[in-house]
């Protein structure tokens, strides 16, 4: 049975995996760093963000929403301005109030309806972008709550059946083709509102 990323288990491996010490003296999160900042997000509301691993990496006025209470606690222990998705819906935002929505490795864990739904319910908040990241085949067989592979074509036919328009896609930090045998090599799509 697949597990859930709603669990304090999935809150547990993502801070193991996080944490390893051979990652962090290598810093091999630096690339993906790197990528984030340069598709210039602005404030971003990153949906999914987990323990908040790319919160402090955003601008200023970035803010994370997960469903994992357990994995929101430790991104407010870490400093982030992190809010379950209930409490994010409570607070009761204003329409446009980010330039960017940000789902970084969320819709491979859910049915492509669920994951239209959920990008569908927060792009009110959403002044301009909407970036998708998601694992390529490698990638994808590493976590047993991966449910649902996405291609760079699958990302994009999501992102246009909400009336988006695809700015751009690409394979980072490799070509397509090493994501066969790369685990940490990604799908990038970034959409536009029109």
């Amino acid at each position: 049975m697949t597990k859930s990323t709603k669990e304090i288990d999935y809150t547990k491996r993502l801070s193991r995996l996080s944490g390893r010490k051979w990652k962090q003296v290598l810093d091999v999160q630096r690339p993906y760093r790197w990528n984030i900042k340069r598709l210039g997000l602005g404030t971003t509301l990153d949906v999914g963000c987990g323990i908040g691993r790319l919160l402090g990496h955003l601008p200023v006025g970035s803010i994370g929403v997960d469903h994992n209470k357990d994995s929101i606690s430790i991104a407010k222990k870490s400093g982030y301005n992190a809010f379950t998705t209930e409490d994010f819906f409570k607070k009761k935002f204003p329409d446009n109030s980010y330039d960017s929505l940000l789902l970084a490795h969320v819709l491979e864990h859910m049915p492509v309806s669920q994951g239209r739904k959920i990008i569908k319910e927060f792009l009110p908040y959403i002044k301009n972008n909407i970036v998708v990241i998601c694992p390529q085949e490698k990638g994808f067989k590493t976590d047993e709550t991966h449910v649902n592979y996405l291609s760079k074509a699958a990302i994009e036919d999501i992102l246009l059946s909400l009336g988006l328009a695809i700015d751009k896609s690409f394979s980072f930090p490799l070509h397509k083709y090493f994501g066969k045998i790369f685990t940490h090599n990604e799908t990038v799509v970034v959409a536009k509102k029109i």
